[in-house]
């Protein structure tokens, strides 16, 4: 943030639960968007993507019947999902790409294996799913399905087939299904990142709020390592909580000098060592992961022979059980083991890495080249400047993710240390907590379950907070704080902050069990609702003598008025009887003066009026002329040379907007092959290289609403005598876009229409983005364009593009403008036509014609009165209104 203005953003990841898109517990579903590719792809991208029914993918729990009771809300997260993409900056073929490695994964679930006497896995159908994903991937079929089923090690020099059996190709399949995902998903908040990274200027002068987003105690029928990892997340953020509201609390009672006995609050310490020390649960996990003949069993018996005698933690009764129960700060959670081990290896077969590394598909082959840091940040080779759009290259260096013994960091070890890096973090912050409580299971409305409300406030720490709150002074104003408030109670207007007055203030309010610290007042939290009560009393009394005190100057101050208003009658009256007579009398004068001149005959008042002759204007100077503004503005006459006033001086003028005009904004660097951006001659070059098909129909048909490269002042002009919700397009030569202006009452509004990274177009300030020019039109014609309401309604078509300064230039046929119809003539000069008079409106004429041109011009116009002024572009411009 800077100066209260969003810079940019960051987005930081911790864990995925990849697993669920190969498997999904009973009642779970997979990720919303493969249910969202069905459900807004159209028919034709389908098919290339060789989509068909989605009960069909093994990894899609319940596709279709998912699809028949929320199609229309996938549909419409799906093109949220486009718009927020589009509006972020994502490029049209990284988009295509992205939606192709989803397929890709959805089909890499239907690849089965078959096994022979030998226990060899095989491809059943090397020509169907397989061939698919490979095709979509852009690698080799045969490669892949040796990977698949054929393990590769190299030991002492000498390479190792060892052919897998089906149960560990299934395996291998999903395992590059989840690190496709999962290298996607990384992609994506990286590239988010870089679309929205502030510049070094930016951030040089700005500060940062950070929103941390956790899962939240999670406890299931069945909990796996996911569910262990987040409850160990809960945990360390529980103690980090404990840390900063109660022994933070009570160093503050010690710093103060405050004599209390230690307010007591459960302490998890004990259980986060029990999980991240050195012979803690993910040490041992991770032993266990690095020996090939280690099973989920042996590492469960590990755990119940190192921490049997712990108090939180307990093994099941009969011992061929690969379960454990720990008891968290939340409650107990049993826990399945069944899985651990190939979760937290996380490991590809052999030589899949290098395979994707040489695919086809630009999206594959960059998030495989790129390695994952020691907390499982995706980092890649090349980075993409938000600000220019230009690739910056950097060496790509050995995998981030190997530890310094050489191994490669398992997924609990980069939890670790993400963990580690997050409680940093927050210890250099101030932070808030909100506590996010549901009324019940179902995400019914008006239902409130008392117990589930109960033991969620349990285990977010809210009932402990309350009990601490209870137990010790919660409220902790300074003394300056106290005694401005509450002084009154002792019936003083001024008192000096000190710990002797605020002790009277209090035994004035006969109040105990209170403290008096070294710079602070110590409260129980009932002793604030003693002090404002007794404050409102003397508030009540304050506000009674202050009304009676009121009511008796107003009072006196009515009789005054009354009175002197009754003086003022009275010398009313007296004026009125003086002067009545005299007023009388010369009444009755004049009316005998009209009764005399009515006998008189009217020729008697009859007269000539000579008419006199208008002089003949005196002419101007030839190199200077006065201008007067128009009627409606009163500013002194501008004094311009002849030669100076041109087109362009009048098209300046034409820019200039209102709060509700153009908006302006900085583009990307790519456009500076155009030129000089906000001249003519770029924002021609600019449509002619990107645009000329945007303002067509299907038919090849300019379209009605397009009137080529025009001024602000034109396009109000054509539009002026139109209905409202009339509107036009046009070419904006401030920058590379487009103008959209329409009229409503009494005046016009014009948007600036901008085109986005992936060629879509958006008008400035909204967040919907639209495929074309004609798409943006039909939507805000059916959808209110502003908080005003108003709304498109009828294209200003093409018969009042006559005039359309540009028209040929930009679409291809004959020109319009002076300098295309003549190029051989001089640059145009202004001035004005002799006879001219300050305050009447003339025409320009050309400095190239010849005098006696002028001089027929001049004829003309000296008889020309007050008028509208002549445009060469279109009818004439109406006469300003007042205002």
């Amino acid at each position: 943030f800077r100066n209260g203005h969003v810079v940019g953003a960051k987005i930081n990841e911790y864990l995925l639960e990849k697993s669920r898109v190969v498997y999904q517990n009973p009642g779970e579903q997979n990720f919303h968007i493969f249910y969202c590719l069905f459900a807004g792809l159209d028919q034709d991208t389908k098919d290339r993507l060789r989509l068909g029914n989605p009960d069909k993918y093994f990894y899609l729990c319940e596709g279709s019947a998912i699809l028949r009771r929320k199609m229309k809300e996938k549909k419409e997260q799906f093109e949220e999902l486009g718009n927020a993409m589009d509006l972020v900056g994502f490029e049209r073929d990284n988009q295509e790409n992205l939606f192709v490695c989803l397929a890709a994964v959805l089909h890499m679930g239907n690849i089965e294996f078959g096994q022979d006497d030998n226990e060899y896995s095989f491809v059943k159908d090397k020509t169907g799913p397989l061939a698919i994903v490979a095709e979509l991937m852009g690698i080799d079929p045969n490669l892949m399905g040796d990977i698949l089923t054929v393990s590769v090690s190299v030991a002492r020099g000498e390479t190792f087939r060892r052919h897998l059996n089906e149960e560990k190709a299934a395996a291998s399949r999903d395992a590059i299904a989840k690190s496709l995902y999962d290298r996607l998903f990384r992609w994506i908040v990286n590239r988010v990142n870089q679309l929205l990274a502030p510049t070094a200027e930016e951030m040089s002068l700005a500060v940062e709020i950070g929103i941390l987003d956790d899962f939240g105690f999670e406890k299931f029928d069945t909990n796996s390592f996911e569910q262990l990892c987040i409850n160990l997340a809960n945990e360390q953020l529980q103690f980090f909580f404990n840390q900063h509201i109660f022994m933070l609390e009570q160093q503050e009672y010690k710093s103060e000098g405050i004599d209390i006995a230690s307010i007591s609050f459960k302490d998890n310490k004990d259980i986060l060592e029990f999980f991240l020390a050195k012979l803690g649960v993910l040490a041992i996990l991770d032993d266990e992961s690095s020996f090939p003949k280690a099973t989920d069993s042996t590492f469960v018996q590990k755990l119940h022979k190192q921490f049997d005698k712990l108090p939180f933690y307990s093994k099941p009764r009969t011992t061929t059980s690969d379960k454990f129960t720990i008891s968290h700060y939340a409650g107990q959670v049993e826990y399945d083991g069944t899985g651990f081990l190939e979760k937290n290896r996380d490991s590809l077969p052999s030589g899949a890495n290098e395979l994707m590394q040489a695919s086809k598909n630009p999206l594959v082959e960059l998030i495989f080249k790129g390695t994952l840091s020691r907390t499982g940040t995706l980092t890649l080779g090349s980075v993409t400047s938000r600000r220019t759009g230009r690739l910056k290259k950097k060496p790509i260096h050995p995998a981030a993710s190997v530890s310094k013994g050489g191994k490669t960091l398992t997924v609990g070890a980069q939890f670790k240390n993400s963990l580690q890096v997050l409680i940093e973090k927050m210890n250099q912050a101030s932070p808030h907590f909100v506590r996010c409580i549901k009324p019940n299971h179902s995400k019914a409305p008006n239902k409130f379950d008392d117990q589930y409300v109960k033991a969620q406030l349990s285990y977010t720490g809210m009932l402990e907070t309350t009990r601490i709150r209870k137990e010790g002074y919660a409220i902790r104003p300074t003394f300056e704080e106290f005694v401005q408030r509450y002084k009154t109670l002792a019936a003083q207007v001024t008192m000096a902050s000190t710990a002797a007055n605020s002790r009277k203030i209090l035994t004035s309010a006969k109040l105990e069990g209170y403290q008096i610290g070294k710079t602070k007042v110590f409260l129980k939290y009932w002793h604030v609702d003693k002090l404002i009560e007794l404050l409102e009393v003397v508030h009540k009394a304050a506000s009674m003598i202050q009304k009676l005190v009121r009511g008796f100057i107003c009072r006196r101050r009515f009789r005054k008025l009354v009175e002197q208003l009754r003086k003022e009658a009275n010398e009313v009256a007296k004026l009125t009887a003086g002067v009545a007579g005299p007023i009388d009398v010369a009444y009755q004068k004049l009316k005998l003066l009209n009764t005399a001149d009515e006998k008189r005959p009217k020729e008697e008042f009859a007269a000539k009026v000579k008419t006199p002759s208008p002089e003949p204007p005196k002419p101007l100077p030839e190199a200077v002329a006065k201008i007067s503004p128009p009627s409606d503005l009163h500013t002194p006459p501008k004094e311009v040379k002849m030669e100076e006033l041109s087109d362009d001086e009048d098209d300046e003028d034409d820019e200039k907007f209102d709060e509700d005009g153009d908006v302006f904004v900085s583009r990307n660097a790519r456009f500076g092959k155009f030129g000089k951006e906000g001249t003519k001659q770029a924002s021609v070059r600019w449509f002619k290289a990107t645009q000329s098909d945007a303002v067509r129909n299907s038919m090849g048909d300019v379209q009605l609403w397009f009137h080529g490269i025009i001024t602000r002042r034109q396009a109000e002009q054509r539009l002026v005598d139109k209905p409202n919700g009339s509107f036009l397009i046009r070419v904006s030569e401030s920058q590379f876009g487009y103008s959209l202006s329409f009229r409503v009452t009494g005046r016009c509004k014009h948007y600036l229409v901008k085109q986005v990274n992936s060629g879509k177009y958006i008008i400035a300030g909204e967040a919907r983005v639209h495929k074309t020019l004609e798409e943006l039109i039909i939507y805000y014609q059916n959808n209110p364009i502003n908080t005003d309401g108003d709304i498109l309604t009828h294209a200003c078509a093409s018969e009042d593009r006559r005039g359309t300064e540009g028209m040929g230039t930009l679409l291809g046929g004959g020109s319009s403008s002076r300098e295309e119809e003549a190029p051989h003539l001089p640059p145009r000069k202004a001035s004005l036509a002799p006879g001219h008079r300050p305050g009447q409106h003339g025409k320009l004429t050309n400095s190239g014609a010849s005098p006696n041109a002028n001089k027929k011009m001049s004829t003309s116009q000296g008889t020309r009165q007050k008028g509208p002024p002549i445009s060469d572009s279109g009818p004439p411009l109406p006469p300003r209104n007042k205002k």
